[in-house]
């Protein structure tokens, strides 16, 4: 039965593929009796499926037989449930100016799993916690070390705002940003809108603005003036809001001409409680930078995850050098030094690439990237006294009468130019990733430039 759905979704109507998948959000995975029967609600709205045929294929996404077989499963659990509404979230800081070091956390419930308020993929583009990531299902950790103490409620704050405004509306982040412009022209803009996003209603599909700017909760004449022109709602919520509350005021604005229950949703956000803010501060605090481990990591691969990556000191190997010590990213360079003359060369070998009508757009992309990264090793292999003598020569013009210019006017000369700087680079720097990452895409761009010649 599954599969037959499945099929239906897949060969459907465009157009009615497009809005259903606006209105079910396929990415949630049910871990409780009560998901498992709100996910059947939407499959049921989405689908025109019969309810009892909505519960068993809700429960086969949450990985059971049946709706019979997971009810049995989680009554026998009843503990899991108790569990699901706990949510801690963790920040870790170093305040250079106080030579000091802690960490945050704060601990929270929600009213449902937190995947079922957002997917990953979600939290990753809602503004407060694209910065955080999912080391366990109770867990969210910010893997930067943030500069004070303070800052680092901040962040907590924020990022509870948000979650706290979604799990009451039950909105989700849009990607279309285009949505937010009466007709999806720029020049149909809010006026004075700051601090906006993009939310998006799973049910209907109904795009909806949130903005916050630096305004009194009362909508000025010209914006009164653009929603009657564009026939949208827009109306001040009694919330503070998530951005900065009490400062910022929150607009919720829509299309009107859908039939959207647009108070529906104003009476949700008016019925949220005070925002939380670093003001009232009621987490835990400690000292040091000892790894906060919450219930739910069970397993070794567990804490390790719980670790934040900014909090681990890179060392040097053989081979590879940390680009910074302690980052989020263990981004890493050779282990050696290219001659400032190496490097000025490949700078004009690459400029005179780019600067070619014979090759195509891509190979531009990945030498772009190449150069950029080849700058940032140039300065991490120098003191700031030593570059500091030398232009950005990654960077610039290049003059047309230069050889490698003239060489660059044909495809044979590009080639020749794109080996040219694999070369170098694998003479000034030992064979490593980071190294073979480069030389990979060189490769690629030499491909993508033959294929002129054919």
């Amino acid at each position: 039965m599954l599969l037959f759905w499945l099929e239906k979704w897949l060969t459907g109507d465009a157009y009615l593929q497009a809005r259903r998948t606006t209105m079910l959000n396929e990415n949630i995975q049910p871990s409780s009796l009560d998901g498992i029967k709100r996910f059947a609600k939407q499959l049921k709205k989405a689908k025109g499926l019969p309810h009892h045929e909505a519960l068993d294929v809700a429960a086969k996404v949450a990985s059971f037989e049946n709706y019979a077989h997971a009810r049995r499963q989680l009554q026998d659990r009843p503990d899991t449930a108790a569990k699901e509404g706990q949510l801690f979230l963790t920040v870790y800081w170093y305040d250079r100016n106080y030579f000091s070091i802690g960490r945050e956390t704060l601990e929270i419930e929600i009213s449902k799993p937190l995947h079922e308020i957002a997917t990953k993929s979600e939290l990753k583009i809602v503004r407060g916690l694209g910065w955080f990531r999912l080391a366990a299902r109770d867990h969210l950790v910010n893997d930067d070390v943030i500069p004070s103490q303070e800052v680092a409620r901040k962040a907590i704050c924020k990022a509870v705002r948000a979650l706290r405004f979604m799990e009451a509306t039950g909105l989700k982040p849009s990607r279309d940003s285009y949505a937010a412009y009466p007709k999806r022209d720029h020049n149909n803009k809010l006026p004075k809108s700051d601090h906006s996003t993009d939310w998006y209603d799973p049910e209907t599909g109904q795009f909806i603005l949130i903005d916050e700017p630096y305004l009194a909760a009362t909508v000025e004449s010209n914006r009164v003036a653009w929603a009657k022109k564009h026939n949208w709602h827009l109306q001040a919520s009694k919330w503070p809001g998530m951005y900065y509350p009490h400062d910022c005021s929150l607009f919720v604005a829509t299309d009107a001409s859908t039939k959207y229950d647009f108070q529906n949703l104003m009476s949700k956000i008016d019925a949220l409680p005070e925002p939380i803010t670093e003001d009232v501060w009621d987490g835990v605090s400690v000292k040091g930078h000892d790894t906060f481990v919450s219930p739910q990591a069970k397993s070794s691969k567990d804490k390790r995850r719980a670790k934040a990556k900014g909090t681990v000191w890179r060392l040097s190997s053989k081979k590879t050098v940390p680009m910074q010590l302690q980052s989020p990213f263990n981004d890493r360079r050779p282990n050696a030094i290219m001659p400032i003359a190496a490097h000025q060369n490949v700078a004009r070998m690459i400029k005179a690439v780019l600067q070619s009508g014979q090759k195509q757009w891509a190979v531009n992309t990945r030498l772009s990237s190449i150069r950029s990264k080849l700058e940032d090793w140039f300065f991490a292999e120098r003191s700031r006294e030593e570059t500091d003598k030398y232009d950005l020569f990654y960077y610039g013009g290049i003059s047309d009468d230069d050889p490698y210019v003239l060489k660059a006017r044909t495809v044979k000369g590009n080639i020749e130019l794109l080996n040219d700087i694999k070369r170098a680079l694998q003479q000034a720097y030992v064979d490593c990733e980071p190294l073979r990452k480069m030389t990979k895409k060189i490769d690629t761009s030499i491909d993508i430039v033959s294929k002129l010649d054919d």
